[in-house]
């Protein structure tokens, strides 16, 4: 039996564990706190993140993390993405050294504008051929439902790649390989910034045709990225592209469809990381994304106008205004 550790009990983490779970896999679930880890193993429910779920058997849960990394052939980390350095540079020598590292995080990290893969790489010393990702569109509350969903898992080695398919293959989570992690990854990091764009345009009425061409030309722009990074051109239109940007930009589940949303309604950002329970990684991410495009020499006009009213308090309308007076091009 593949045995597996998760690291982070937030609703994605979670549910992640059931796919792996109900895949076959021994499964041990860390979280930092030891009353939910209890809550857990008591009531099979993880009650902060995914309350009325029932776990299924194969899953555990424990505040050690050398409990939970013991023997692991896959340690998946579900943190939030900021937070990955430093949890990573404590967890990673209690790792077997062939221990598959598989990341959920959809972020670029501030400061070094690395993806998660790289930072993962860098922390833990790990080869290309001992970090993976999975991404797509896998919005965490239908997954614990057990509704169908599709994702990519990627890793630069196949055949790692085909091992975590088979770890988390079940008749609702289909998952697809690929070799191409840094488009799988930068299609994950930019759809959240996209999603803000896109809630806020839903939180001020301007309609469908807004929210489709804010879509459109974010991933136009996430493409733009990701071919000056190296990426496929294909990743785009495919799960870790397309279909997790049409996911999060168009659920009520997406937190940063709804925490755009929100300061399109006219509250504020602090306002609205105060209702919010769970991380939006566009809000931080954002900065970080923009900051990546500008080392590359890419331009990415929406990316611009959320961080402008996430960290600089310009108002949402006047960005809309923004981009909407920016000089006529060709689509292509």
């Amino acid at each position: 039996m593949t045995r597996c550790a998760v690291f982070g009990t937030g609703s994605w983490g979670t549910a992640f564990a059931m796919v792996l779970a109900d895949a076959g896999c021994e499964v041990t679930l860390w979280g930092r706190r030891a009353e939910l880890a209890d809550a857990v193993n008591r009531t099979h429910v993880n009650p902060d993140y995914l309350p009325g779920v029932r776990l299924p058997a194969g899953i555990t849960a424990t505040a050690d993390p050398a409990e939970a990394a013991a023997g692991a052939e896959f340690a998946v980390l579900a943190v939030p993405s900021q937070t990955l350095r430093g949890n990573l540079a404590t967890w990673a020598p209690l790792l077997e050294p062939d221990t598959v590292l598989v990341s959920l995080m959809k972020g670029i990290e501030l400061g070094t504008t690395k993806r998660m893969s790289e930072v993962i790489a860098e922390v833990a010393d790990a080869g290309p051929d001992r970090v993976a990702v999975v991404s797509g569109p896998n919005l965490a509350p239908e997954i614990a439902g057990r509704r169908p969903a599709a994702s990519v898992v990627a890793c630069a080695d196949e055949d790692v790649a085909k091992r975590l398919q088979a770890a988390c293959h079940t008749g609702y989570f289909r998952p697809y390989t690929n070799t191409d992690v840094v488009g799988c990854e930068l299609g994950g990091a930019v759809k959240n910034v996209i999603a803000l764009a896109v809630g806020m345009a839903d939180g001020m009425g301007l309609g469908d045709n807004a929210k489709a061409s804010l879509i459109t030309r974010g991933l136009a722009e996430t493409t733009r990225l990701g071919l000056a990074m190296g990426a496929h051109p294909y990743t785009f239109a495919g799960l870790a592209g397309m279909g997790d940007l049409v996911a999060t930009c168009s659920s009520p589940l997406s937190r940063n469809n709804t925490f755009g949303t929100n300061l399109g309604r006219g509250m504020t950002v602090a306002e609205t990381i105060a209702a919010t329970s769970q991380t939006a990684e566009g809000v931080k991410s954002c900065q970080s994304v923009l900051d990546l495009a500008r080392r590359v020499g890419v331009e990415m006009p929406i990316t611009e106008a959320v961080v402008d009213v996430v960290h600089h308090g310009t108002p949402t309308r006047l960005v809309l205004k923004e981009l909407m007076s920016r000089s006529a091009k060709p689509e292509r």
